[in-house]
């Protein structure tokens, strides 16, 4: 899988695949900060769609969102098969194999393995050797970032 573009594949192609292979797949968009200033800012976290086989449905939707460089996420759902959004739907996946425990690490570290587990992670920097930042057990991220204040 060494051209990600080769290998994109669709909502419902992914499905299929997922059901099929019994492996994982999945799409991330980045989250920007606020641009008060008119300046273009880096990526500040991201939101991933992982496609993960499931024993009773045959495939689940996880959707993780968060800060870069936290152990904190602002969303960690399994989205179910009636409530995902069109946009979602209508993103490219790439097929990928993801593991439980994965989804405990930093989102940064997650999205190297899951892209590495693709073949497309050269691009990466190597995440894990940074250090993590914690969250108070009271913080709470704005909806705004995980992308649900906008309407379906």
């Amino acid at each position: 899988m060494s051209d990600a573009s080769q290998n994109r594949l669709s909502f419902n192609q992914a499905v299929v695949f997922v059901k099929n292979s019994r492996q994982a797949a999945f799409a991330a968009m980045p989250v920007f900060g606020d641009e008060d200033d008119g300046n273009t800012e880096t990526a500040e976290g991201a939101r991933i769609f992982i496609l993960m086989p499931d024993e009773d449905e045959g495939w689940t939707l996880r959707f993780i969102a968060g800060p870069f460089f936290s152990a904190a996420y602002a969303a960690n759902d399994i989205i179910p098969s009636d409530e995902i959004p069109d946009r979602v739907r209508e993103l490219l996946f790439v097929p990928t194999r993801c593991e439980e425990d994965w989804l405990t690490d930093q989102l940064q570290i997650l999205l190297g393995k899951l892209t590495q587990a693709a073949g497309i992670g050269e691009q990466m920097p190597d995440y894990s050797a940074q250090p993590a930042k914690t969250a108070a057990a009271d913080v709470v991220f704005p909806v705004s970032f995980i992308g649900l204040d906008k309407p379906r």
